[in-house]
């Protein structure tokens, strides 16, 4: 059990590495919010595509059937969070984003309480809490207003992010990264319909196909995979890692300096889960010794 459990937390961290580029090469393009979405949803479908053939060849079919009505609740709920997250960056300031995206591993302890009576321990509770006392602290500096629009996608993205997350824990046996190729389609089509179309300058498409085929491909896919080795909550928290990484990466290439209350809430969460970690492998140890 804590062997899984530590693989669960590698494979959570290992996805969150690849994402962290995410924020940075998102603000070195200059394109639409809807154009973006465009070619996001159409190349990450494309590298989902070519990821889980070469995982799973001629068997391809049969995984994404074994998925079954879950599989199709996972790829709309992942498309649902790609078009809350970027709709609400577009309508509202970017600290009331990160402020209610921060809640996800809260909505996906209570879902996973309520729905599949599944309970966290008493001290991941303790982990999650202060990680989003940290993580707000980080996004007030950049607190806003903005169009209530941008505050109800923002709150779509945390809501969807939390429940495809908590249904691939609830069916382990199957592999859920396989059907996110259509939650991407879904997005593609979207934008489209709304315009987003168009051709890249060579800049943007370089920037664009960097993120969209090679790292959210694999970060999506590890992170999609990580709720079949412990719970959504986790893979949730894991995620508030981005926000550290990511701010880091923008001060060190765009010189956007982050506030004093960005780095005392983001050393909170670099801590916390330091801990966590360092706890989780302690007690494998135990185990394995046991």
């Amino acid at each position: 059990m804590q062997t899984t459990r530590l693989k669960g937390l590698t494979i959570a961290a290992l996805g969150v590495l690849f994402i962290v580029p995410d924020a940075l090469l998102v603000k070195i393009t200059s394109v639409d919010p809807v154009v973006f979405l465009f070619w996001r949803g159409l190349l990450l479908a494309f590298s989902f595509l070519v990821i889980s053939s070469l995982r799973y060849r001629a068997r391809l079919g049969s995984e994404i059937r074994r998925c079954g009505w879950k599989g199709v609740f996972c790829a709309v709920a992942f498309g649902l969070s790609q078009l809350g997250f970027v709709m609400g960056m577009k309508n509202t300031a970017a600290g009331n984003v990160l402020v209610i995206l921060n809640t996800s591993p809260v909505i996906a302890a209570l879902i996973a309480w309520l729905v599949w009576k599944e309970a966290l321990p008493w001290r991941t509770w303790g982990v999650i809490l202060v990680c989003v006392a940290g993580a707000t602290l980080m996004a007030i500096g950049e607190w806003g207003r903005g169009d209530p629009l941008g505050l109800i996608m923002a709150g779509v993205a945390a809501t969807a992010l939390a429940l495809n997350l908590n249904v691939a824990r609830s069916k382990p046996d199957s592999d859920m990264s396989v059907v996110l190729m259509f939650g991407s389609l879904a997005v593609a089509g979207t934008a489209a319909l709304a315009g987003g179309a168009v051709m890249l300058s060579p800049q943007d498409a370089f920037f664009i196909a960097l993120l969209c085929l090679f790292f959210l491909p694999v970060a999506c896919v590890l992170i999609q995979i990580g709720p079949r080795y412990i719970p959504a909550a986790e893979v949730s928290l894991m995620l508030l890692l981005e926000t550290i990484l990511g701010s880091f990466l923008v001060w060190l290439f765009l010189g956007e300096v982050p506030t004093t209350l960005s780095l005392i809430g983001g050393a909170i969460v670099f801590s916390a889960l330091v801990i966590h970690g360092w706890i989780e492998v302690k007690r494998y140890r135990q185990t394995r010794a046991a």
